[in-house]
């Protein structure tokens, strides 16, 4: 089998074309949660966190390490002051939150869906009549209490 036709037949199988899927699906979900989290979520908690009626905008909250004191994340970084940018890592933490909480909800759906779809597995067990023990459907005999069983029952 030659380089490209064996490149062919794993670029076409299912679970390649599949994970592409998932990837190019997840960066968009991405970018929603990143929306979310920048246009909706901050800015009403940063208006929470602050009492003078001016929202806190926490991408913008960042410590200087130089000692001097810069209006806005965008001015000390262009100073090439180094910072420690705290704000967005808080943001990236939320987005990372709420991302994982919906990851987790849709798996536990599909999960749902997957138990209800699937047939209940056949019994490979039985009670023996004398001891009330499990055993092998089967047994012909109860290797607990050595009762002889009859084949047909299944209790």
């Amino acid at each position: 089998m030659g380089f490209v036709s064996e490149f062919k037949e794993f670029a076409m199988k299912g679970n390649v074309v599949d994970l592409a899927v998932g990837v190019i699906i997840g960066a968009a979900f991405g970018k929603i949660v990143t929306s979310f989290t920048d246009d909706i979520l901050m800015p009403p908690l940063g208006a929470l966190t602050t009492g003078g009626g001016k929202a806190l905008n926490f991408t913008d909250q960042f410590l200087t390490l130089d000692g001097k004191s810069y209006d806005s994340l965008v001015l000390a970084k262009q100073a090439g002051a180094p910072v420690i940018a705290y704000g967005s890592f808080l943001n990236t933490i939320i987005q990372f939150l709420i991302l994982a909480f919906a990851v987790f909800l849709m798996v536990r759906g599909i999960n749902h869906l997957r138990s209800r779809m699937e047939p209940a597995p056949a019994e490979s067990t039985k009670s023996c009549p004398h001891c009330i023990s499990n055993i092998d459907i089967k047994a012909t005999r109860c290797p607990n209490c050595t009762s002889e069983l009859a084949t047909t029952a299944v209790a």
